[in-house]
């Protein structure tokens, strides 16, 4: 591996794939795709109507709030369910089956990215 290029003044690593010829190697990129504007709408709704009806509110960082609400609009998108995008999961399939941490999730108590309670609001 070299670094031959750069991106925004950022060096990218060069893989050389040829130089195990025995073994065929394939390159998958994955481009990140954006959440629809509908399955954010509705999370938008949900976040909103579960504050209100919770006694919750949003970071007072609105750049986080959005973030987490289009990981849930994507989550909903691609699993089905809106799946926290606060963690990490080796497996979303199976978690979004045990809906442990479907938002709002179960220890969002804890350490949820999206709604707080006013004594956590400095």
């Amino acid at each position: 591996m070299s670094t031959q290029t750069a991106l925004h003044g950022i060096p990218l690593p060069i893989f050389n794939l040829a130089s195990s010829p025995s073994r065929s190697h394939r390159l998958v990129v994955r481009a990140k795709v954006e959440p629809s504007e509908k399955s954010v709408e509705i999370m938008r709704k949900f976040s909103e109507k579960y504050a209100r009806q919770s006694g919750t509110y949003f970071c007072v960082d609105k750049g986080v709030t959005s973030v987490v609400i289009k990981g849930l609009a994507d989550h909903k998108d691609s699993l089905g369910a809106p799946l926290c995008p606060c963690r990490h999961y080796d497996d979303k399939a199976a978690e979004v089956g045990q809906g442990f941490w479907n938002c709002p999730c179960v220890p969002m108590r804890e350490r949820c990215g999206l709604f707080f309670k006013q004594s956590l609001i400095p």
